[in-house]
């Protein structure tokens, strides 16, 4: 079995996250979020991969080689101009002998899940339920086959959706051959499988697991479940006076400083510096190069390479990109006072708890206060004393 990753685009609801990488290469339990992909098919008995990539693939291209350090194989098609879901799988129409697997790179699979996927008879998709059908593609099932499909109903007939993995023979070519343009001037790969609904032959599998990163806050709850289970791994040094509860993983070259307090499930990567005096809260990962210092207090966040939270911080809820900075006493709220769900650009993240997401390389002077639900562009840099509200752009300057 080969298995085809789609991992071309750039992510634009990701934004500014994705401005410097794909959004398949975010980190999530400090690995990009594709490589958790990619473990659980390995996993599951599959070993041939093909990746369709462009957007940032220089990274991927980098990250993953030839897959020989996971013990696979990875071959790479590039989909130069991103013109939909079909034209992604069409481009690796050279490369796949026989029945194959799709699947998106930007969600989390079970290893079972994938297993029992392999097992379908193709031509055969993923489903599986949420609270929130109407931003998938919400289908019908009736005698295990696909009735119908519709993309982002705003009145959905169900709460089953599309969970972008699929089960193909190299007869879905022939079909994508026949997809024109869609409104929106793209290839979709949904006008393919419509063909085989109305031949009744699409096939639905149920996953029992399925987490879809569409969104920032998304990336906060994959990587509450993925670090579920991690195993605490000590590889750097921590001094006398600490501690560490529940799993804390320690990287190489880090140092967790007298007076800190850790509470798991934690991941810190390589050459961090926690402490002294620092407090780290459960489901936090720390990625490698990073500062947290004394008196801050980092809570259920995703902290990319780089970033520093030197002194009297607190940082709830949130997403922060790599290589920022926060002043002395620079703060993050996360809930509002009346406990509504928390937007961000108009968008209801669907949480009580939520701070801000936060591009690459901003700069925070001291004592400023970021308010709930928002969006940062990368490098924007902040006055001693801001207030910060709202979605603020890429690279602008508050005075």
């Amino acid at each position: 079995m080969e298995c085809v990753v789609l991992a071309a685009g750039e992510g634009k609801r990701m934004r500014p996250l994705t401005a410097k990488r794909p959004k398949v290469m975010l980190p999530l339990a400090n690995r990009p979020m594709m490589e958790h992909l990619v473990l659980a098919a390995r996993d599951a008995g599959i070993h041939d991969f093909i990746f369709i990539v462009g957007y940032g693939e220089r990274e991927i291209r980098r990250h993953f080689g030839d897959g020989s350090q996971w013990g696979v194989h990875i071959a790479y098609a590039s989909q130069r101009h991103q013109q939909g879901t079909a034209d992604a799988v069409r481009a690796a129409r050279e490369l796949v002998t026989g029945p194959f697997l799709v699947m998106n790179g930007d969600m989390i699979l079970k290893r079972e899940d994938i297993a029992d996927l392999c097992k379908q008879t193709a031509p055969c998709m993923s489903i599986s339920t949420t609270d929130h059908p109407g931003d998938f593609g919400v289908v019908l099932v009736e005698n295990n086959c696909i009735t119908s499909i519709e993309e982002k109903s705003k009145h959905p007939k169900s709460n089953l959706v599309n969970a972008g993995a699929y089960l193909f023979s190299p007869d879905i070519f022939t079909l994508i051959d026949q997809v024109r343009p869609s409104p929106r001037g793209e290839l979709e790969l949904t006008d393919a499988l419509d063909i085989l609904i109305k031949t009744g032959t699409l096939h639905a599998h149920h996953l029992s697991y399925w987490i879809d990163v569409g969104y920032p806050w998304d990336m906060l709850e994959a990587n509450v479940t993925l670090m579920e289970h991690v195993l605490s791994d000590n590889q750097g040094t921590v001094e006398s006076n600490v501690s560490l509860n529940n799993s804390v993983v320690v990287g190489e070259g880090s140092i967790i400083k007298s007076g800190t307090y850790i509470e798991g499930p934690c991941i810190i990567g390589k050459n961090c510096r926690i402490g002294p005096h620092a407090y780290i809260r459960g489901a936090t990962s720390i990625g490698d190069d990073c500062h947290i210092g004394h008196c801050s207090e980092v809570k259920n966040s995703i902290i990319m390479n780089g970033t520093k939270i030197p002194h009297f911080n607190y940082v709830g809820d949130s997403v922060v990109g790599a290589e920022c900075n926060f002043g002395a006493g620079t703060k993050i709220a996360n809930l509002r006072h009346d406990y509504a769900n928390i937007k961000v650009g108009g968008k209801d993240t669907r949480r009580k708890k939520f701070g801000a997401v936060i591009g690459d390389g901003v700069r925070f002077g001291i004592n400023c206060s970021i308010n709930v639900g928002v969006m940062i562009g990368s490098e924007a840099q902040f006055a001693p004393n801001s207030v910060i509200e709202g979605c603020i752009g890429d690279k602008a300057t508050i005075r």
